[in-house]
């Protein structure tokens, strides 16, 4: 069943064809829903060498039109901030007994937000929250003082996003139900950010390739060219 659903959506796909973003969008939406709504993601191959420190992409982005799920925010922070932190719509707020809890294995968040005067405590859990992708960082704003707006952006939608050994990315832009128009929308977003944080040391073609797809579904080729003129003096 799973491989007739995947073959009747590859058979909407022309070989050797590279779609516009609004048409590889239609083309998604297209395809019959399965039993659960499955995330639409974008998948790009970077012209960058992740070996070398000055070629890493890394950042996040919020998402116009979110994720399509509801976000579990952990939040490392006390006194007034720990106040904000609850009033902006944090899942749990905490300090040491925060970092005690996790440390213990609990794991219940998607995302972790801490104040600068606790990291020190929040490094200890680099080994629990570092290979998850959970690790709390400045670059990506989720270690601010500013934790009323870190806390909304998250539970607005706002996807991580960093380029893998291979030079690949990885991000989703929504569900399968949400709206064409908002999948692109969060397209856009997403692909304005990667070429946002282009590396300087970076040469060559930048935006190799890019396909959208389903959970379950197969890759519809986006042309990448014609992305990238749209934002032709960053790439």
């Amino acid at each position: 069943m799973v491989s007739k659903r995947y073959d009747a959506a590859a058979s909407k796909i022309a070989p050797g064809k590279q779609y516009s973003l609004d048409e590889a969008v239609a083309i998604i939406k297209s395809m019959p829903p399965t039993k659960f709504d499955q995330s639409v993601d974008l998948s790009f191959r970077l012209g960058v060498d992740p070996k070398h420190a000055d070629q890493m992409v890394r950042g996040a982005v919020v998402l116009p039109h979110g994720i399509g799920k509801a976000v579990r925010v952990a939040v490392f922070a006390k006194g007034d901030k720990e106040r904000e932190a609850r009033e902006a719509g944090a899942d749990i707020v905490g300090a040491e007994d925060l970092v005690e809890r996790v440390q213990g294995g609990w794991m219940e968040f998607d995302t972790a937000i801490a104040t600068p005067d606790l990291m020190g405590q929040v490094g200890r859990l680099g080994k629990v929250l570092g290979p998850r992708g959970l690790m709390p960082n400045p670059k990506l704003g989720t270690v601010t003082f500013d934790i009323a707006r870190a806390v909304r952006e998250a539970k607005a939608g706002k996807v991580e996003f960093r380029v893998d050994k291979a030079g690949n990315v990885h991000t989703p832009i929504g569900k399968h139900s949400f709206p064409a128009e908002h999948l692109v929308a969060n397209a856009m977003a997403v692909i304005e950010a990667i070429v946002r944080a282009k590396p300087a040391a970076a040469k060559g073609t930048y935006l190799r390739s890019l396909t959208v797809s389903t959970t379950m579904g197969p890759g519809v080729p986006i042309d990448a060219q014609a992305i990238a003129n749209l934002f032709k003096k960053a790439v």
